[in-house]
Protein backbone atom coordinates (compact mmCIF):
# COMPACT_ATOMS: atom_id res chain seq x y z
CA UNK A 1 0.00 0.00 0.00
CA UNK A 2 1.51 3.63 -0.88
CA UNK A 3 1.39 6.44 0.97
CA UNK A 4 -1.16 8.22 -0.91
CA UNK A 5 -3.64 4.97 -0.86
CA UNK A 6 -3.55 4.90 2.41
CA UNK A 7 -5.38 8.43 2.62
CA UNK A 8 -8.19 6.35 0.92
CA UNK A 9 -11.10 5.03 2.62
CA UNK A 10 -11.66 2.40 0.15
CA UNK A 11 -9.27 -0.86 0.38
CA UNK A 12 -6.95 -1.82 -2.13
CA UNK A 13 -9.52 -4.46 -3.34
CA UNK A 14 -11.91 -1.67 -3.87
CA UNK A 15 -9.52 0.92 -5.53
CA UNK A 16 -8.31 -2.36 -7.76
CA UNK A 17 -11.88 -2.75 -9.07
CA UNK A 18 -13.05 0.49 -9.87
CA UNK A 19 -9.96 1.97 -11.15
CA UNK A 20 -6.81 0.70 -10.90
CA UNK A 21 -7.28 -2.69 -12.15
CA UNK A 22 -10.23 -1.64 -14.43
CA UNK A 23 -9.90 -0.83 -17.84
CA UNK A 24 -11.84 -0.20 -21.06
CA UNK A 25 -13.20 -3.58 -22.86
CA UNK A 26 -13.45 -4.47 -26.71
CA UNK A 27 -13.73 -8.11 -25.80
CA UNK A 28 -16.43 -9.96 -23.50
CA UNK A 29 -16.83 -13.49 -22.64
CA UNK A 30 -20.39 -14.98 -23.53
CA UNK A 31 -21.98 -14.10 -19.80
CA UNK A 32 -24.76 -12.43 -20.09
CA UNK A 33 -25.56 -9.33 -18.41
CA UNK A 34 -29.11 -9.44 -16.81
CA UNK A 35 -31.61 -6.88 -15.56
CA UNK A 36 -31.38 -7.54 -12.56
CA UNK A 37 -27.31 -6.24 -12.39
CA UNK A 38 -28.68 -3.22 -14.49
CA UNK A 39 -30.48 -2.33 -11.94
CA UNK A 40 -28.10 -3.07 -9.29
CA UNK A 41 -25.60 -0.83 -10.40
CA UNK A 42 -28.66 1.88 -11.52
CA UNK A 43 -29.29 2.24 -7.28
CA UNK A 44 -26.03 2.39 -6.29
CA UNK A 45 -25.02 5.22 -8.56
CA UNK A 46 -27.96 7.22 -8.97
CA UNK A 47 -27.22 9.41 -5.65
CA UNK A 48 -24.04 10.59 -7.62
CA UNK A 49 -24.31 14.80 -7.18
CA UNK A 50 -25.61 16.52 -9.65
CA UNK A 51 -26.86 20.41 -9.85
CA UNK A 52 -30.50 20.62 -8.30
CA UNK A 53 -31.13 17.20 -8.20
CA UNK A 54 -32.05 16.93 -11.76
CA UNK A 55 -31.64 13.39 -13.06
CA UNK A 56 -31.44 13.88 -17.14
CA UNK A 57 -29.60 10.53 -17.72
CA UNK A 58 -32.22 7.87 -19.55
CA UNK A 59 -30.61 4.60 -20.68
CA UNK A 60 -31.82 2.31 -23.50
CA UNK A 61 -30.61 -0.93 -23.59
CA UNK A 62 -30.02 -2.70 -26.89
CA UNK A 63 -30.82 -6.72 -26.38
CA UNK A 64 -32.09 -7.43 -29.65
CA UNK A 65 -30.21 -8.98 -32.51
CA UNK A 66 -32.67 -6.61 -34.38
CA UNK A 67 -32.37 -3.43 -31.80
CA UNK A 68 -28.35 -3.90 -32.24
CA UNK A 69 -28.63 -3.97 -35.60
CA UNK A 70 -30.23 -0.81 -35.65
CA UNK A 71 -27.36 0.67 -33.86
CA UNK A 72 -24.38 -0.82 -36.02
CA UNK A 73 -25.50 0.75 -39.03
CA UNK A 74 -24.28 3.99 -37.59
CA UNK A 75 -21.38 2.90 -35.67
CA UNK A 76 -17.64 3.76 -37.22
CA UNK A 77 -16.53 0.90 -38.60
CA UNK A 78 -14.03 0.01 -35.63
CA UNK A 79 -16.77 -0.18 -33.46
CA UNK A 80 -19.61 -2.36 -35.32
CA UNK A 81 -17.97 -6.20 -34.34
CA UNK A 82 -17.31 -5.94 -31.29
CA UNK A 83 -20.38 -4.02 -30.72
CA UNK A 84 -22.32 -7.25 -31.95
CA UNK A 85 -20.45 -9.47 -30.15
CA UNK A 86 -20.42 -7.43 -26.72
CA UNK A 87 -23.47 -9.58 -23.91
CA UNK A 88 -25.47 -5.80 -23.66
CA UNK A 89 -25.09 -2.52 -25.13
CA UNK A 90 -26.56 0.65 -23.65
CA UNK A 91 -27.06 3.66 -25.43
CA UNK A 92 -26.76 6.74 -22.74
CA UNK A 93 -29.03 9.57 -23.74
CA UNK A 94 -30.24 12.88 -22.16
CA UNK A 95 -33.76 13.84 -21.63
CA UNK A 96 -34.09 17.74 -23.15
CA UNK A 97 -37.03 17.95 -21.07
CA UNK A 98 -35.59 16.99 -17.85
CA UNK A 99 -36.90 19.55 -16.12
CA UNK A 100 -40.24 18.87 -15.97
CA UNK A 101 -39.65 16.62 -12.73
CA UNK A 102 -37.45 19.44 -11.21
CA UNK A 103 -40.76 20.07 -8.55
CA UNK A 104 -40.61 16.82 -6.99
CA UNK A 105 -36.62 15.82 -7.59
CA UNK A 106 -35.55 19.49 -5.89
CA UNK A 107 -39.15 20.65 -4.01
CA UNK A 108 -36.73 23.30 -1.91
CA UNK A 109 -36.62 25.61 -5.05
CA UNK A 110 -40.11 25.76 -6.55
CA UNK A 111 -38.59 27.82 -9.44
CA UNK A 112 -36.01 25.90 -10.70
CA UNK A 113 -38.61 24.38 -13.40
CA UNK A 114 -39.38 28.02 -14.42
CA UNK A 115 -35.47 29.00 -14.74
CA UNK A 116 -34.94 26.44 -17.30
CA UNK A 117 -38.60 26.52 -19.16
CA UNK A 118 -37.16 30.09 -19.56
CA UNK A 119 -33.63 29.62 -21.15
CA UNK A 120 -33.64 26.62 -23.24
CA UNK A 121 -29.87 26.75 -24.30
CA UNK A 122 -29.24 26.38 -20.29
CA UNK A 123 -31.61 23.83 -20.29
CA UNK A 124 -29.66 21.80 -23.19
CA UNK A 125 -26.35 22.51 -21.43
CA UNK A 126 -27.36 21.69 -17.99
CA UNK A 127 -28.76 18.33 -19.18
CA UNK A 128 -25.49 17.20 -21.34
CA UNK A 129 -23.24 18.41 -18.35
CA UNK A 130 -25.19 16.63 -15.72
CA UNK A 131 -25.96 13.61 -17.82
CA UNK A 132 -22.30 12.88 -18.31
CA UNK A 133 -21.69 13.18 -14.66
CA UNK A 134 -24.42 10.70 -14.21
CA UNK A 135 -22.80 8.31 -17.48
CA UNK A 136 -19.67 8.46 -15.83
CA UNK A 137 -21.25 7.30 -12.16
CA UNK A 138 -22.92 4.34 -14.28
CA UNK A 139 -19.33 3.24 -15.60
CA UNK A 140 -18.41 3.27 -12.32
CA UNK A 141 -21.33 0.86 -10.99
CA UNK A 142 -20.48 -1.09 -14.21
CA UNK A 143 -16.95 -1.90 -12.41
CA UNK A 144 -18.16 -2.23 -9.20
CA UNK A 145 -20.83 -5.14 -10.25
CA UNK A 146 -17.36 -7.19 -11.64
CA UNK A 147 -17.97 -5.88 -15.16
CA UNK A 148 -16.55 -4.35 -17.28
CA UNK A 149 -17.71 -1.15 -20.12
CA UNK A 150 -16.68 -0.15 -23.39
CA UNK A 151 -17.89 3.50 -24.07
CA UNK A 152 -17.92 4.64 -27.94
CA UNK A 153 -18.24 8.22 -29.56
CA UNK A 154 -17.57 6.82 -33.15
CA UNK A 155 -21.00 7.30 -34.37
CA UNK A 156 -23.26 9.46 -36.06
CA UNK A 157 -25.13 11.16 -33.33
CA UNK A 158 -27.73 12.90 -35.26
CA UNK A 159 -28.13 9.49 -37.25
CA UNK A 160 -28.35 7.57 -34.11
CA UNK A 161 -31.07 10.48 -32.34
CA UNK A 162 -33.16 9.91 -35.74
CA UNK A 163 -32.89 6.23 -35.33
CA UNK A 164 -33.70 5.80 -31.57
CA UNK A 165 -34.63 9.65 -30.41
CA UNK A 166 -36.91 10.76 -34.00
CA UNK A 167 -39.50 12.80 -31.48
CA UNK A 168 -36.31 15.25 -30.60
CA UNK A 169 -36.84 14.67 -26.30
CA UNK A 170 -33.75 12.58 -25.70
CA UNK A 171 -30.76 13.12 -27.24
CA UNK A 172 -27.61 10.35 -27.23
CA UNK A 173 -24.74 10.74 -24.88
CA UNK A 174 -22.74 7.85 -25.80
CA UNK A 175 -23.01 4.16 -26.64
CA UNK A 176 -21.42 1.49 -24.39
CA UNK A 177 -21.11 -2.19 -24.60
CA UNK A 178 -21.21 -4.20 -21.06
CA UNK A 179 -20.22 -7.53 -20.23
CA UNK A 180 -17.33 -9.43 -18.38
CA UNK A 181 -14.25 -8.77 -19.81
CA UNK A 182 -11.20 -10.81 -21.89
CA UNK A 183 -8.24 -9.12 -20.68
CA UNK A 184 -6.61 -7.19 -22.81
CA UNK A 185 -2.69 -7.67 -23.51
CA UNK A 186 -2.27 -3.98 -24.45
CA UNK A 187 -0.60 -1.95 -21.36
CA UNK A 188 -2.88 1.05 -20.52
CA UNK A 189 -2.08 4.36 -21.72
CA UNK A 190 -0.13 6.82 -19.75
CA UNK A 191 -1.68 9.69 -17.57
CA UNK A 192 -1.15 12.60 -16.44
CA UNK A 193 0.59 13.35 -12.96
CA UNK A 194 -1.27 15.20 -10.15
CA UNK A 195 1.48 17.62 -10.49
CA UNK A 196 0.90 18.09 -14.02
CA UNK A 197 -2.84 18.53 -13.96
CA UNK A 198 -2.86 20.62 -10.34
CA UNK A 199 -2.14 24.58 -9.75
CA UNK A 200 -2.97 25.91 -6.35
CA UNK A 201 -4.01 29.67 -6.24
Amino acid sequence: MTQTTRRLVLDDTAQDLLFRKAFTADRFTGDPVDDDTVRAVHDLVRDGPTAFNQQPLRILLLRSAAGRARLVAHLSRSNREKTLKAPLTALLAVDNEFHRRLPEQFPQFPGAMDLFTRDPAFRVRSALLNGTLQAAYFIIGIRAAGLAAGPMSGFDEDGVNREFFPDGRRSVLFAVNIGRPVRDARPRGPRLAYDEIRTTL
